[in-house]
């Protein structure tokens, strides 16, 4: 079998933590340099196609609906967005690490089908909880996978995203009759309950990892 080979590195900003981006013939993986196993996979993302069709198609009826996803990621959710949403949608993807946007538009984009070529997309660099904290009802749907879950893996001000002050946040960003979705590795009852106490209604949906039936079981939180 062939052997994965280093096509990319880039620096998490603000932990100071490398990535690696691998390639092994049509596959990809993405890494954090000198830890086992992979953040993301090309072959595994039936999950990440879950938070954007799930999410997309409570909004599928929204005249012209915007749509805000955290984290570009391999690209799979924004594709799986694309493909849920007509053609007056909008989506803008907030992603932290400049180089995985640069990787999506080069040799990786080709693994969930370019969707940054898509009129529709386009990229903020930067943290998704700026876009947060500045917008006011701006979004019909707010897809966030930005790290493993609640409790935060690869960046620890990712944990913002789930505390109650980031749960307020994204709600004042949202639309009326809009959507909120979170990926995560595995479920937590304390996370599903404090986004009820926020005021939403709240659905965990177990998704697999790989496609319907295989692969680890995920979970995909719907609140609105």
């Amino acid at each position: 079998m062939a052997r994965f080979n280093e096509i990319g590195t880039a620096i998490i900003p603000g932990k100071g933590t490398q990535l690696r981006l691998l390639q092994r013939n049509d596959e990809f993986s993405i890494k954090i340099a000198g830890t086992t196993g992979e953040l993301m996979n090309s072959r595994i993302h039936g999950s990440e196609d879950a938070l954007a069709t799930l999410a997309c198609e409570r909004i599928a009826d929204q005249p012209s609906p915007r749509v805000l996803i955290g984290g570009l990621g391999m690209g799979f959710t924004l594709a799986a967005a694309l493909t849920a949403l007509d053609k007056d949608a909008r989506v803008t993807v907030a992603e932290l690490v400049p180089e995985v946007e640069v990787w999506n538009r080069g040799p990786l984009g080709a693994a969930a089908g370019n969707p940054l070529a898509d009129p529709r997309a386009s990229v903020h660099i930067g943290d998704v909880a700026e876009l947060l904290k500045s917008s006011d009802c701006e979004w019909d749907a707010i897809l966030l996978d930005v790290d493993n879950g609640p409790e935060g893996l690869t960046r620890k001000e990712n944990n913002w995203i789930y505390s109650p002050a980031g749960i307020a946040a994204a709600q004042k960003s949202l639309r009326p009759e809009g959507i909120l979705a979170y990926w995560s590795a595995g479920p937590e009852h304390a996370f599903t309950e404090r986004l009820r106490r926020a005021g939403f209604s709240v659905e965990p949906v177990t998704v697999r990892a790989l496609r319907p039936g295989k692969g680890a079981r995920h979970v995909i939180w719907l609140a609105w």
